[in-house]
């Protein structure tokens, strides 16, 4: 590998900026003003008969965790109780968790919701669910078996996004945990921030910088992230064995050789972990297993259940939880265990499939027959939207991210649109596309887009994915095999499907040197062709 050609273009520190504020929108402004109780050591009970106390805990090496015990407020060394344990998400402190562990609580658990370590209150550095995190579990589960009634038996872990891959972490780590619930987290950190060899921009801008606002990076985090923003790429090996110890996947043995039944959650659109990974995780667990997919952007699915309002999730993550902790037979386990939900569907309807790769009953051919060639480095209008905000404004407004189809100057945007359709195509799964691309310089980046298109021209987007390449000899073909974000989206009868490549997006850093120009062809003895998966 050699070292970056390029340092991102201005637009790019724009978009970190932009997705900072955005995280800050999200979520760090609530926890702000969350956060001062936390200070408090002195238990105190609710009207609803539970107990909330605020407790120092020592992790890995001494390092000091911020947490919080709630509990029934009659519980005692009398007899024990199931106990679950929840790491925070980035960047947000342990009151986070209170509404959902009140709940919990009244239903008869002993919660422990703790600051990861780096973070607020809690010592140390941030470490990105490295080792020192996964021990750090482990000790609050000791913690929690000497000084709370917890059952040693009937341990749990949950948590939304960072809280959810050291839940998943943990459980490989640890076998006394029995249940874990991981929603809005991730398998493959690598193939989630870095998918198609891409850096994610915008993900990764509002992880850092969120970060550095409400925690202590360690020096190796900052440096990840230095060379990853600045695209270097004789550090490539070194990120993805970083992101490797990080990954659940990585674990899998362990994680299956441990038993845990694992509820996995996750949002079509999610910005900083698309669910793809997870899917593919969740076909290679053995034991007890459940997959839920939904609208949404990264932890928006979860956000009002944090709030302490109704929340599908958080239903569900109770009933798995009461399942497996308790052994109350609510059914949860007879359901199948793959749960989706189109973004195109009214109110929390659900559908069932045995596994991930039974969603599709068929996957159609669409030929890309004609070649197209683009210049590189200019913005056709075609873009995926904000992190976080576009995959919010799907789900509660049904508003995707928007394109007029006929008006994309084709200089910048290769596109191919099939016919209308008869009937409704209901697109389930994971879009592939095989095509053949040639450059005229050695790196380059493209990002394909797949458009639901109206009879007026506009398309709405139904998913998307980048892919970038190094080191070819500029004139020669080569084939590119693209998997798109996983989706479940319903086309409308009289509607088109449309697949777009332009070459800038405001997610994404690109690595296209100006002036130059990609070609996408269909050789006859290797065809071009977009698979799309649908439900009959």
């Amino acid at each position: 590998m050699t070292p970056a050609r390029k340092v991102p273009r201005p637009t790019t520190a724009a978009a970190v900026s932009v997705t900072v504020l955005a995280g800050a929108a999200f979520g760090l402004a609530p926890a702000a003003q969350a956060v001062a109780p936390a200070a408090a050591t002195a238990s105190t009970a609710t009207a609803s008969a539970t107990s909330i106390r605020f407790v120092d805990i020592p992790g890995d090496g001494g390092v000091n965790l911020a947490a919080n015990v709630v509990a029934p407020a009659d519980a005692d060394s009398s007899r024990r109780l199931p106990l679950v344990v929840l790491p925070t998400s980035w960047s947000l402190p342990q009151v986070e968790y209170l509404a959902q562990a009140k709940k919990l609580a009244e239903a008869g658990y002993v919660v422990l919701t703790y600051n990861s370590r780096g973070f607020w209150q809690s010592g140390g550095k941030i470490e990105t669910a490295g080792p020192p995190d996964i021990a750090d579990a482990s000790k609050v589960i000791d913690w929690a078996l000497a000084n709370t009634p917890a059952d040693p038996d009937h341990i749990g872990m949950a948590g939304v996004s960072y809280g959810a891959g050291i839940s998943l972490l943990a459980a490989g780590a640890d076998q006394r945990i029995k249940a874990v619930v991981a929603m809005s987290g991730w398998a493959d950190l690598v193939g989630s921030i870095y998918s198609g060899r891409t850096q994610h921009v915008q993900a990764a801008g509002l992880l850092g910088g969120a970060g550095e606002l409400t925690g202590r990076p360690s020096e190796e985090l900052r440096q990840i992230l230095a060379d990853f923003l600045g695209s270097r790429l004789d550090k490539e090996q070194d990120l993805i064995e970083w992101g490797k110890k990080r990954s659940p996947a990585t674990y899998l043995d362990r994680i299956n050789a441990g038993g845990a039944a694992i509820m996995l959650g996750n949002s079509w659109g999610d910005s900083i972990f698309p669910p793809n990974s997870y899917a593919g995780f969740f076909e290679k667990l053995t034991g007890p297993k459940r997959l839920e997919l939904r609208p949404g952007d990264h932890a928006t699915g979860e956000l009002t259940g944090l709030l302490g309002l109704p929340n599908t999730t958080w239903d569900h993550t109770r009933q798995w939880l009461d399942r497996y902790l308790k052994g109350e037979r609510n059914g949860i386990d007879r359901q199948a265990p793959v749960q989706l939900m189109s973004r195109t569907a009214d109110g929390d309807v659900y559908e069932g499939y045995p596994s991930w790769s039974a969603v599709p009953s068929e996957r159609r051919r669409v030929p890309l027959d004609t070649t197209e060639k683009i210049t590189a480095n200019h913005d056709s209008g075609a873009n995926a939207g904000t992190v976080l905000l576009s995959g919010a404004l799907d789900q509660f407004l049904k508003i995707p991210p928007l394109a007029s189809i006929p008006l994309l100057p084709r200089s910048y945007a290769a596109v191919w649109q099939t016919g209308p359709y008869a009937g409704e195509q209901r697109v389930r799964g994971t879009v592939t596309l095989h095509t053949t691309v040639t450059s005229d310089r050695s790196d380059g980046t493209a990002v394909a887009y797949l458009y639901d298109v109206g009879p007026l021209g506009v398309g709405k987007l139904v998913t998307h994915a980048p892919f970038t390449f190094h080191d070819r000899t500029p004139g020669t073909p080569f084939g590119v095999d693209l998997e798109l974000f996983s989706t479940a989206y319903d086309v409308p009868a009289g509607h088109r499907l449309a697949l777009v490549v332009d070459t800038v997006d405001p997610l994404y850093i690109e690595h296209n040197p100006d002036g130059a120009h990609l070609t996408f062809s269909s050789p006859d003895a290797d065809p071009s062709y977009l698979t799309v998966p649908v439900r009959g």
